[in-house]
């Protein structure tokens, strides 16, 4: 026997290798960070394509690869899409999945106190009052405000989602003061954002909407009208660039100027919105 014959070899001391991550059994892998700004920029493409089923594959693929590569910033930009992605295509059950996973991945992070709790809160509380839930809509808009409201870093876009979409609640609420207040807050917000008339123009047909339920169609005609013709004109800033995010904001609101009869200005926010996916076709074949 040689004096070396007792050295160990590496494979007497370590576990065998995991077959997906290559480290051994038990060990727990540094984090493998996905690349999230690409990830949302694609996600964008296929959005300003209406490509629903190529966004949904996609969100889904990074969302394995964050999981396994352990990157849990990366699990929680992921779940907050696909929360986002289930309300919009209205799939309560998996909106409520990836929303509740999110909350779990911020109280796993630490991360209960941070803008990124709060993005989180404004957005499973959408999804919740899209689906009716307002109650649990309000509960997570409350903890958002007192995240938004009391830190020096939240940018003015952020508290302006948050102020109209639960402004929403409020005048479904029947809580008609505190909604308008709320709606007057995400205006001012948004006036301070690049672009930001496309959600001040969401606002408006919030207010109008809001005006409706408080006085009746006929009693609060004047007021409709004079947030009708506002949001016309905040769509119609020339500086606004004409692309995807542009498109889904006219067919989200089209509907709204439809249903006070303003038939023509839904005709061309349509007209608009085609133009747009159109073109993003195009050069996707290019």
């Amino acid at each position: 026997m040689s004096e070396y014959d007792h050295i160990l070899e590496k494979e007497d001391y370590l576990e065998p290798g995991c077959p997906l991550c290559g480290e051994p059994y038990g060990v727990v892998p540094a984090a493998k960070p996905v690349p999230q700004r690409r990830i949302l920029e694609k996600m964008d493409e296929y959005m300003g394509r209406r490509d629903y089923a190529g966004a949904l594959r996609h969100l889904l693929y990074w969302l394995e690869e964050a999981r396994l590569g352990h990157d849990l910033r990366g699990q929680l930009m992921l779940c907050n899409e696909l929360t986002g992605y289930y309300r919009k295509t209205s799939d309560r059950e998996k909106a409520v999945e990836y929303g509740t996973e999110a909350l779990r991945l911020l109280e796993k992070m630490g991360f209960g106190e941070t803008i990124s709790a709060g993005t989180t809160y404004v957005n499973f509380a959408t999804a919740c009052n899209a689906f009716g839930e307002n109650l649990k809509a309000l509960e997570l808009f409350e903890k958002a405000r007192k995240i938004y409201e009391n830190s020096g870093q939240t940018r003015p876009e952020l508290l302006g989602g948050l102020y109209n979409n639960m402004g929403l609640v409020m005048a479904e609420m029947q809580r008609y003061d505190e909604a308008f207040g709320l709606y007057e807050k995400a205006m001012k917000a948004m006036e301070q954002v690049p672009g930001g008339e496309l959600e001040q123009a969401i606002t408006c047909l919030n207010m109008a909407d809001a005006v409706e339920g408080e006085l009746g169609a006929e009693a609060g005609e004047n007021k409709i009208a004079g947030l009708l013709e506002k949001a016309e004109k905040l769509l119609d800033t020339p500086s606004l660039p004409r692309d995807g995010y542009y498109a889904f904001v006219c067919e989200k609101c089209a509907p709204s100027f439809s249903y006070y009869g303003y038939f023509l200005e839904e005709e061309e926010l349509m007209k608009r919105a085609e133009a747009v996916y159109r073109d993003n076709e195009m050069e996707k074949e290019r």
